[in-house]
């Protein structure tokens, strides 16, 4: 059996499309090659959504190429998507594809690890940026205990800084009965957590006929046998319905963890990156959240450094924060995208600015986090026990359904099961709990 690596760089989307082509190579008799053995087929899933991450994948590419000296190298993903030409220039890269099959792949290396069919330098083919049908649909992972369910793929928001329409496509979802089978097949397997992933995951099942929601595939979720529960990976404010929430809040299988994204608190910002809703907008949705589910963790993205983003609009946005009684943030600068809406817009903020915004923030979140932690000291919590342990400490961790890390001591065999713990201290930013009992069924 020939071996593979897959690297995957960015959003949990593209993470789910890499464990299912993981799972596909294996059922082509294609083996994973081992911790630090060169791969005779390597595939790496590139990013594109900020300048950063389109460097790194042009690195991992290089650092791939060098590590596995005769293996055939494929780049895929977004930013192989959006800018083949950069890729094809990489000497050693033998193909840049983008849409990645088992049996695609297996011919490109010969199948038999040989790179006699690659065309040195081959860029992207067909229409990249339009594909019409949803790709991918995910397989169960053998080594993820929260496993990526993909049920959405693409978006036709075209926000302003955004790349991620241009490479991913119009909106498309994964039909109903596909989705539903395939949470049942997660669930009859016995995986204890799977997470919703998408592009644009609010949009799901609206271009399909008939139309669907994503109200009625949690509907359905919820219903399976099994004890597997169901996080939501991120949605838009106005897409977090008050119907969403009030079945979130009457079962116990859809977790209390929401992540919504403002990018920005102030009015003006918002406008001009063409979001469609206000900071007072979004503040209502976390207010709905938390009176339904007054435990639920509610996260955001913020989006530091926009093209006329003053002074005034940046304190606006640190002063929503602070009122706001958010779980966590994920924060990142503006990074110009050609291509994009905001590429050209003047009154850019500099980069020396943009990056002590950014650090005032991430210190909002940080108290955030530890205030949202210190609330359950003392408390029983169900976890979903992970299947490795932690490296530095060599505990378990479990994650709760209010998306808390807890780690603890107990046999291994408690791996990929939910129990319950009790909360007993923080230290250094995390928590530590201690066993009360195994867990059979969520609800």
């Amino acid at each position: 059996m020939k071996s593979f690596k897959i690297i995957t760089l960015g959003c949990k989307v593209n993470q789910a499309e890499s464990e299912a082509l993981a799972q596909d190579l294996k059922s082509s008799r294609w083996r994973p090659a081992g911790t630090g053995e060169p791969a005779d087929l390597c595939v790496i899933n590139t990013c594109a959504v900020t300048r950063k991450a389109a460097q790194q994948s042009r690195q991992a590419v290089r650092r791939v190429i060098h590590e596995n000296p005769g293996a055939c190298v494929v780049a895929t993903g977004c930013c192989a998507r959006t800018d083949p030409a950069a890729f094809a220039a990489i000497e050693g890269l033998n193909h840049t594809l983008s849409r990645t099959r088992p049996d695609e792949l297996s011919a490109l290396a010969g199948g038999a690890g040989s790179c006699g069919h690659c065309r040195p330098g081959a860029s992207a083919e067909g229409d990249l940026c339009r594909p019409v049908f949803f790709e991918a649909a995910p397989a169960p992972s053998e080594n993820r205990t929260r496993p990526f369910f993909k049920v959405q793929d693409g978006c036709d928001a075209f926000c302003a800084y955004c790349i991620v329409p241009y490479a991913r496509g119009p909106s498309r979802s994964l039909p109903f009965e596909a989705a539903v089978a395939g949470l049942a097949g997660l669930a009859a397997a016995g995986v204890p957590e799977v997470v919703l992933t998408g592009i644009h995951l609010g949009c799901y099942g609206r271009d399909l006929d008939p139309p669907s929601s994503l109200l009625q595939l949690l509907a359905a979720a919820g219903e399976l046998p099994g004890a597997t529960r169901v996080r939501l990976s991120s949605i838009e404010p106005l897409e977090l319905t008050d119907a969403i929430l009030d079945l979130a809040a009457a079962s116990e299988r859809i977790c209390r963890h929401f992540h919504v994204p403002l990018q920005s608190g102030d009015r003006a910002v918002l406008e001009r990156m063409g979001r469609p809703y206000t900071p007072e907008t979004f503040t209502g949705r976390v207010e709905a959240i938390l009176r339904a589910m007054p435990e639920a963790a509610v996260g955001t993205d913020l989006l530091v450094g926009f093209p006329g983003e003053t002074p005034a609009a940046f304190e606006a946005t640190c002063a929503l924060i602070e009122r706001l009684p958010l779980a966590y943030l994920h924060v990142f600068p503006f990074s110009p995208r050609p291509g994009t809406a905001a590429f050209d817009l003047p009154d850019r903020v500099t980069p020396s600015v943009v990056k002590e915004r950014c650090r005032q923030l991430r210190q909002i979140g940080r108290k955030k986090r530890e205030h949202f932690q210190r609330r359950f000291l003392g408390r029983s919590l169900p976890v979903v026990v992970e299947a490795r342990r932690d490296r530095e400490t060599g505990l378990l961790k479990g994650i709760s359904s209010n998306y808390l890390p807890v780690l603890f001591s107990a046999p291994a065999g408690l791996m990929n099961t939910l129990a319950d713990l009790r909360i007993e201290r923080e230290e250094g930013g995390r928590l530590f709990g201690s066993l009360l009992d195994r867990r059979q069924d969520p609800a």
